[in-house]
């Protein structure tokens, strides 16, 4: 049955993305790192969003009593204990570097400034960060700047879920179109960030909707989605490395269509996504990604104080952007794959430790009887 189907594939999308997002703010000299392909992959934050409203509905659209409290008790328990723990990490990292100018370290802007300045820790701690034009939402732990938008995004899921009743596509649909053409017009009312989300989520509660209604391809037809699957692949390559106007617009339904394409598992390249190893980072996104600015700002603070040990440039600033470089090639490229495997690794401990027990957490309070009423539907991820 569809309704008790899990994406494989697109699970295995979601890892592969939060390594290609990883990398694309790892920058390091003659190395992968700088292939146009991870130069342009920010792109995949909103694959992230479609890929959301699709599971989401897919978990929630169909319910005939939706429950919205326990909708937020899981939704919340789910994203904001490592959002959290990384805000705390960064903190940290804060005061480190506070301490390090108080015995004369010298850093391109002053601890607890900008963008770390105290005044952002609230509304980062309540994901308001890219919701108004008074916050930073690039401010402590940067690519929470999505985790902002979508946590109050799945909020508006639900009141649509609990009041639209028979109208929700419609509803989902005007959201879609309202928000991509206020991106269009340069709209100046709503933050950009806000936008973009919305449309793209609900671009994948409509891509949904486009599934549920398209006949299940059986066995006979796997060429058939083999050389679709093939032709979205090398679209969304030549999407992302391509540089126009239109790029943000016209990522919502090309996402979308991806989406619906790959959520059949059925052709070679799903196949190959089904493998282990695929569904193991598809598993850790979320820690990948939460995780890795932080781990980055430890390896390029650790090469700025061999920069000053040694007296070499290894860590220079190109273009505004700070750069790791060995001088070889060869090894740049060793020191980018261990700072990848770095990043896995540690999602793991975050993975484990923080989101599962979170996760656990919101069950268990999720579960509890409201106003007597046992609780028995299983929550999905």
């Amino acid at each position: 049955m569809r309704a008790e189907k899990r994406f494989d594939s697109l699970d295995s999308f979601r890892g592969l993305m939060a390594v290609s997002v990883m990398i694309y703010h790892l920058r390091i000299s003659g190395s992968f790192t700088e292939w146009t392909f991870f130069r342009h992959a920010d792109v995949f934050v909103s694959f992230f969003f479609v890929l959301s409203g699709f599971v989401l509905t897919h978990a929630y659209g169909k319910s005939v009593q939706f429950n919205f409290r326990r909708f937020f008790i899981t939704r919340t328990f789910r994203l904001l204990p490592l959002h959290l723990f990384m805000l705390g990490v960064f903190i940290l990292l804060e005061c480190g570097r506070y301490m390090a100018a108080q015995k004369g370290m010298e850093f391109n802007n002053a601890p607890f400034s900008g963008k770390f300045a105290p005044a952002e820790i609230l509304p980062n701690a309540l994901l308001l960060q890219s919701w108004t034009y008074l916050t930073n939402p690039l401010s402590f732990n940067f690519p929470s700047w999505s985790i902002s938008i979508e946590y109050y995004t799945y909020m508006i899921f639900a009141v649509i879920l609990s009041i639209a009743f028979g109208v929700r596509t419609w509803v989902w649909a005007a959201m879609v179109c309202v928000s991509l053409a206020l991106m269009y017009a340069g709209n100046t009312f709503f933050t950009i960030e806000s936008l973009r989300g919305l449309a793209y989520f609900f671009t994948g509660c409509l891509a949904y909707v486009v599934y549920l209604k398209l006949p299940h391809p059986g066995q006979a037809r796997s060429w058939l989605l083999t050389a679709l699957e093939v032709l979205a692949v090398a679209a969304a390559l030549v999407f992302v490395v391509s540089d126009f106007a239109a790029k943000a617009l016209l990522a919502s339904p090309l996402f979308g269509v991806i989406v619906v394409i790959f959520a059949f598992d059925g052709g070679a390249v799903s196949r190959l996504l089904g493998k282990r190893f695929f569904g193991f980072l598809g598993k850790l996104s979320y820690s990948i990604y939460l995780t890795h600015a932080a781990i980055l700002f430890c390896v390029v603070s650790a090469f700025m104080v061999a920069k000053k040990v040694l007296g070499v440039d290894i860590a220079p600033m190109i273009d505004g952007n700070r750069y790791l470089d060995t001088g070889d090639a060869l090894l740049n490229n060793i020191i980018a794959l261990l700072v990848v495997g770095l990043v896995v690794l540690l999602s793991m401990f975050t993975y484990r430790y923080v989101e599962m027990t979170g996760q656990a957490l919101g069950r268990t309070l999720a579960n509890k009887p409201a106003h007597g009423s046992p609780v028995l539907r299983p929550d999905a991820d």
